[in-house]
């Protein structure tokens, strides 16, 4: 097992005995961001390419990754941003594997170190398919935490495909998922969604 084996929220369920909470808007009141006018021009030379491209590849180096960068600039570099890294955390749980991008609260450049905050699955088209697999590795962010004794209330997850950004939330044994999908020209709700785990006490 590996997080890509998680492919539903059903097996996300039975395997760690979750209940989901899918009723509400959850960054409803989260403040927007303007984004840099740097961001600005990567996007709209970046998005139609990535469009045309097609590909889970085009649109997470294209699109999200800038979008992440972004918000490690708005936090002044002092986060911890990863790409494309092997996250072992509990093999006999099926929690190892490749994530797409993990941000953490630690500023470290070489290695992950806790606390991880936000994890964010990059998937082509099919934001539902990409649940479990997100869900799997927010899981493995909070047990990691809790291996390093830095135990968070929440970890955040998003499932996207740069044009399209759905937003979880793991507290205790509860996933929240947004009910509200948000799209790229909300970029500064997205940028505001980001940000907001490492601007609030856990």
């Amino acid at each position: 097992m590996a997080y890509n084996d998680f492919t539903t929220i059903t097996k996300v369920r039975n395997a760690f005995d979750l209940t989901f909470d899918e009723t509400q808007e959850l960054f409803i009141n989260v403040n927007s961001i303007e984004p840099s006018d740097y961001l600005k021009t990567t996007l709209k030379e970046y998005v139609p390419l990535a469009n045309a491209i097609n590909t889970e590849k085009a649109r997470s180096e294209l699109i999200i990754a800038p979008v992440l960068l972004e918000v490690r600039r708005i936090l002044n570099f002092q986060i911890g941003f990863f790409s494309g890294v092997e996250f072992n955390v509990n093999l006999a749980k099926g929690l190892m594997g490749y994530c797409d991008y993990i941000l953490t609260a630690s500023k470290e450049l070489y290695e992950i170190r806790t606390p991880v905050f936000t994890i964010v699955e990059a998937k082509n088209e099919n934001i539902k398919g990409g649940l479990g697999q997100c869900m799997a590795e927010t899981i493995a962010a909070r047990l990691f935490n809790i291996q390093q004794e830095k135990e968070l209330e929440a970890i955040y997850g998003a499932v996207t495909t740069g044009n399209i950004w759905k937003f979880i939330k793991l507290e205790d044994q509860r996933i929240f998922i947004d009910l509200k999908d948000y799209f790229l020209p909300e970029i500064d709700k997205i940028l505001g969604i980001l940000a907001i785990p490492f601007q609030v006490k856990n």
